[in-house]
């Protein structure tokens, strides 16, 4: 193991990835990712659906949606690697009034930004996702290039491009401790050894938090249990019961959604009696309660067995948006923590401006002030509405 670095990257996901691999094309190359896993994306990462939309309600992750969309449709070219990446759209349906309208203004927002999204009516929102049932929908939004990406090929050919510009990766390493002496960071203490430091990146995940308290901070980050059931072949004699594309629905009242996968169909929902804590053990009586929803809008579903299940944590900020950035605490510590279910889908373009920040102080052309970790001293800052 390397004794000193110019950066250390603490977390292999998606995020930590991102940043060394923008640090790497910024010519900041002496960086280390340190992964407590045997691999890089075991955490969260390899645990999320695998979504990326522009439908956001706040104009920040909008912005941070236009690039990493527009990154991923160009990954081949931006790293020299592919990745699996379906652009079938997302289709949100909108049972309350007030949120159908709140999702109307979204969506001018949206389309001043140059991002084409319809406005749909409950039957057009059927014809797009054959076996869904609208009873009670007043209205939908749909946004064609949002999609499905994998989130395992967009880790690794961060990780890749950027060792092939010489940052290395310290895997089944985990992090014990961050030397602090006089405001600012000096090292990085591992179960291998430290690693002498004047930055670190906390790329933690849901475990951003316990870094934080290693350098003497209070980061926001709370981990939330999350599901995600995969059924058996929905394939029959008449052919294909499910769409035929990878389109992802949502049904945003209860949360509920779902996506073809393979010959089946990949779906969940958010609990709101979880609690935040590191288990991910399949709580199976939960699937009682998304099947209460998931039969009243897409009625098929009562037919089909459960081939795979497993639970990730979404790392939640009070406001739903992550925080990217320094802590002025601390000089040389920095974050890039929180994204509250969106984070793998946002990770092309934070990535980017945290290597701006840290190489230049400042992100160009993006104002980072709705992500600043200062901004949970003052009033309640408003949050992201589009969380699913």
């Amino acid at each position: 193991m390397k004794k000193t670095a110019e950066v250390v990257i603490i977390g292999g996901g998606c995020m930590g990835a991102s940043v060394a691999f923008h640090l790497a094309r910024r010519g900041v190359t002496d960086t280390v990712i340190v992964e407590r896993e045997s691999m890089l994306g075991a955490g969260s990462t390899g645990r999320n659906a695998g979504g990326v939309r522009h439908q956001f309600s706040s104009e920040s992750n909008v912005r941070l949606s236009i690039e990493s969309i527009g990154m991923m449709e160009r990954f081949y070219e931006e790293t020299g690697f592919e990745i699996d990446f379906h652009q079938d759209g997302y289709l949100f349906l909108l049972s309350d009034e007030e949120n159908f309208s709140q999702f109307q203004r979204n969506v001018e927002m949206q389309r001043r930004l140059g991002v084409a999204v319809d406005v749909l009516a409950p039957e057009e929102a059927r014809r797009l996702a054959p076996g869904l049932e609208v009873e009670g929908v007043r209205g939908a939004t749909f946004c064609a290039r949002d999609g499905i990406a994998d989130p395992n090929g967009v880790t690794l050919g961060f990780a890749k491009a950027a060792q092939a510009r010489g940052m290395e990766i310290y895997r089944e390493t985990e992090v014990t401790g961050i030397r602090v002496e006089s405001g600012r960071v000096l090292a990085v203490e591992t179960t291998h050894g430290a690693i002498s430091t004047p930055i670190i990146v906390n790329a933690a995940g849901p475990y951003a938090r316990r870094i934080g308290e290693m350098a003497g901070l209070d980061i926001p980050v709370a981990p939330i249990r999350r599901h995600i059931f995969i059924t058996e072949s929905m394939i029959d004699g008449a052919g294909l019961s499910v769409p035929a594309n990878r389109i992802m629905v949502i049904d945003f009242e209860t949360t509920f959604y779902f996506h073809r996968e393979g010959a089946g169909i990949l779906f969940g929902m958010s609990d709101a009696e979880e609690r935040p804590g590191f288990d991910m053990t399949v709580q199976w009586e939960f699937l009682e309660k998304v099947n209460q929803v998931a039969l009243r809008r897409l009625p098929r579903l009562a037919d089909a067995g459960i081939a795979h299940a497993w639970a990730g944590l979404y790392e939640v900020t009070p406001d739903a948006n992550p925080i990217i950035g320094p802590a002025r605490e601390v000089e040389g510590f920095f974050m890039i923590n929180g994204f509250s279910g969106h984070g793998f889908q946002h990770s092309p373009a934070a990535g980017r401006l945290l290597a701006d920040v840290i190489v230049d102080g400042a992100a160009r052309d993006f104002d980072l002030s709705p992500f600043t970790f200062e901004r949970f001293t003052g009033a309640k800052p408003e949050g992201e509405m589009n969380v699913v």
